[in-house]
């Protein structure tokens, strides 16, 4: 699943990205592209939930495709 984060600017940012988005799944695994503003997880959640999670945390997402 591929996330664009418009917010998501630094490398701070893509650390809470990353831990918002594992506080959902701890296995999954993320990479954050700060200067592309997007997010890669490979994980078993629902993506509603990723979404979810990420608005609570100030990083608010939409699908890239």
């Amino acid at each position: 699943m591929e996330l664009k984060i418009e917010n998501m600017t630094c490398g701070g940012c893509a650390r809470s990205v990353t831990k918002a988005i594992q506080s959902v799944d701890p296995d999954a695994k993320v990479e954050a592209d700060p200067a592309a503003r997007t997010v890669k997880v490979d994980t078993t959640a629902p993506g509603i939930a990723l979404r979810r999670v990420l608005d609570e945390a100030g990083y608010p997402a939409t699908s890239d495709r």
